[in-house]
């Protein structure tokens, strides 16, 4: 079966009634925990980013001090599913300032935890990957943003 375009579900969805839609909302948040996710964050977390945002980032902090650092190829599993997890966040929120706000908060995190990433290749392009990536999401800001941004940027450089 082919998936209809995105035009062609808008079209569907503005042809029903309120509570048809309402109904095929919930099917669909039955089906699987990631839309379930984005509805929750859509109704009860949207009207304020910047807590959301902050509770995303203390809840990265704590899963950094959980993560095993008995050996390397451990801590790279956990970094990953970190990162993937703030990814998703940053999916479902779609604001660039909050992309860059969890990716820095993963990289400052990662140079605080103490783990030797540099002794991995791929940890370390992991994290230079990041950097990279918000230092083009800074470029694209506004100015006195971009100059904020640089700042905390370079300071993750620079350690």
């Amino acid at each position: 079966m082919k998936a209809a375009t995105v035009q062609e579900i808008k079209t569907g969805l503005e042809e029903l009634s309120s509570a048809q839609v309402s109904a095929l909302c919930l099917r669909l948040v039955k089906f699987k925990k990631e839309n379930k996710e984005l509805v929750t964050y859509m109704l009860f977390e949207s009207g304020d980013q910047q807590s959301y945002v902050n509770t995303l980032i203390t809840e990265m902090e704590q899963a950094f001090g959980e993560i095993n650092q008995s050996t390397l190829y451990l801590a790279k599993k956990s970094l990953r599913r970190l990162l993937r997890e703030a990814n998703k966040h940053i999916r479902y929120i779609g604001e660039k300032t909050a992309e860059v706000d969890l990716l820095m908060a993963w990289c400052r995190c990662l140079k605080q935890s103490g783990i030797p990433f540099q002794k991995s290749t791929a940890l370390d392009n992991l994290y230079k990957a990041q950097l990279k990536k918000v230092r083009k999401i800074i470029e694209g800001m506004h100015e006195d943003l971009q100059y904020d941004y640089s700042r905390a940027l370079k300071k993750l450089s620079d350690q």
